[in-house]
């Protein structure tokens, strides 16, 4: 048989045309799916820092309130069955979060391979360390879930004493300063990522930009200070 028969035509021009690609194969996919995922982590976090600011009640309310996380849902549910729900369900979100901040860094990287030129401060302050953020964010996560879930590294942690184990924590030094150095870290990454899922998912406009982002200063800086507050309560003896 004559092999012509065999030879794939090219369209004009000698290059295939490229297949469209999926949603999250697009930037603009990776883009929707991270500020999804961050809008998640951000009303977890509001949820998450209202049950903290019950410290301030006194144990009795703070160990209730824990005791609650853990029978959320009973009778339907069974025991934690509802808290491993929201775990699992904010465990997705950190991933596609992440992979696809990761995924957009690498493709950003590779768009422009040689360095600018003129080097020139070209974003905030914030921006510029949204990546050393995330990864102090993460190495963060890591900490608090051995220190006040499993109890691994809080050495007077009680289990089933939730009110106690705050107040041993943030009695050491050094739990204060990785959850000070962490909150700060959160509080830069919700300032600006609040901004930019609001640009991905257009919610931006010339008439709305300036109200966006006094929406994202002003999250940012209750959130922070709410979650400062419980280290500060502990250490000026508020909280003890």
């Amino acid at each position: 048989m004559d092999s012509a028969t065999h030879t794939e035509r090219k369209p004009a021009g000698g290059t295939r045309p490229r297949p469209p690609r999926s949603f999250w194969g697009s930037t603009l996919g990776k883009k929707t799916v991270m500020a999804v995922s961050g809008l998640i982590m951000l009303g977890y976090l509001v949820a998450h820092v209202a049950g903290n600011l019950k410290v301030f009640f006194g144990p009795e309310e703070f160990n209730a309130y824990g005791h609650w996380l853990r029978t959320m849902g009973a009778p339907v549910l069974h025991h934690e069955w509802a808290l491993w729900i929201v775990r699992i369900g904010l465990l997705a979100a950190v991933v596609a979060h992440a992979v696809s901040a990761y995924q957009l860094s690498r493709r950003d990287i590779r768009a422009r391979p040689t360095g600018y030129v003129h080097q020139r401060r070209r974003a905030s302050y914030a921006t510029r360390t949204m990546r050393w953020g995330g990864v102090i964010i993460a190495l963060f996560i890591v900490w608090h879930i051995l220190d006040l879930t499993t109890l691994t590294v809080n050495e007077n942690a009680e289990p089933g004493k939730p009110y106690e184990n705050v107040v041993a924590t943030f009695s050491t030094w050094y739990g204060n300063v990785i959850y000070l150095t962490a909150m700060l870290a959160v509080g830069l990454h919700i300032r600006h990522g609040f901004w930019s899922a609001a640009q991905t998912l257009g919610a931006g406009s010339a008439r709305r930009d300036r109200a966006l982002k006094a929406v994202a200063n002003g999250l940012a800086l209750v959130l922070t200070t709410g979650f400062v507050a419980v280290p500060v309560g502990v250490m000026t003896g508020v909280v003890s």
